[in-house]
């Protein structure tokens, strides 16, 4: 099964996107390409985190869903855990020496040895799960609303949540988290942007457009094989990104744009 958007979404993202566009008051940033690494072709990203030299994703669709450990330089994935079946994958973070998931629909997160991927224990939470990135203190958790739930780390439970706007219009379709220099970057759903979020008000204070990076029409799935993976290495200031079933993954660097 492979995650479509509803009319509702549809005609808020529309209507997101026209008011941001017509009143241009969040900064944008646009990017340059550093380097270019391999990425899986099969790959439907869902979660995705860089930590001690590995890339670490979550893939999705039933039946093909995966937690993997993946070689930068070469894209070779070195461990992987196949999910179930029937779940659906989607976002990944570590916590300690343990690897949190969640999936689509059936509403069971899985907790994992980060060392083995062995499953340690699971849990539940209410709704739809899409992503997860977290701070030092607290993970954060996308549903595909313009919510972003904050968790306690130790027990997985919502202990509060973050209302995502940009010039007063709720953001919708959050997708894939990570946490950049006090703010969160947030993939928005079926387009070229990334929103970053300050989490103090949930304000988008900019946004990123990557546009161009990769020409999705030439790939076999253009409407669904889009834009959707986020990572970023603190300790030397590397900011990866990559898309769903993409040939890529891109190191770049955020460059200013003009305001109008």
């Amino acid at each position: 099964m492979i995650r479509s958007p509803g009319l509702t979404q549809t005609l808020a993202l529309a209507m997101l996107l026209g008011t941001t566009a017509a009143q241009a008051a969040v900064p944008v940033y646009g990017y340059k390409v550093v380097n270019v690494y391999p990425h899986d072709t099969g790959a439907y990203t869902e979660g995705l985190f860089y930590k001690d030299g590995y890339l670490y994703e979550s893939t999705g669709q039933e039946g093909q869903s995966t937690v993997r450990k993946v070689e930068l330089q070469t894209g070779e994935v070195v461990q992987r855990y196949n999910v179930p079946a029937q779940y659906f994958g989607e976002g990944i973070v570590d916590w300690k020496n343990e690897l949190v998931q969640l999936t689509w629909q059936d509403q069971t997160g899985f907790v994992y040895d980060l060392a083995s991927f062995k499953l340690q224990h699971t849990f539940n939470y209410p709704g739809e799960g899409w992503a997860l990135t977290r701070d030092d203190h607290h993970l954060y958790m996308s549903d595909g609303s313009s919510v972003l739930r904050i968790l306690d780390p130790n027990s997985l439970a919502t202990t509060s949540s973050i209302m995502v706007t940009a010039d007063g219009v709720p953001v919708t379709n959050l997708n894939e988290l990570e946490w950049v220099k006090g703010e969160i970057y947030a993939n928005i759903w079926l387009t070229n942007r990334i929103a970053r979020i300050d989490p103090a008000t949930g304000h988008v204070v900019a946004w990123i457009d990557l546009s161009g990076l990769l020409d999705v029409n030439k790939l076999p799935d253009p409407g669904n094989d889009v834009l959707n993976g986020i990572a970023y290495d603190a300790a030397h200031d590397r900011l990866f990104v990559t898309g769903k079933c993409w040939p890529k993954l891109f190191e770049i660097k955020l460059v200013p744009r003009p305001m109008p």
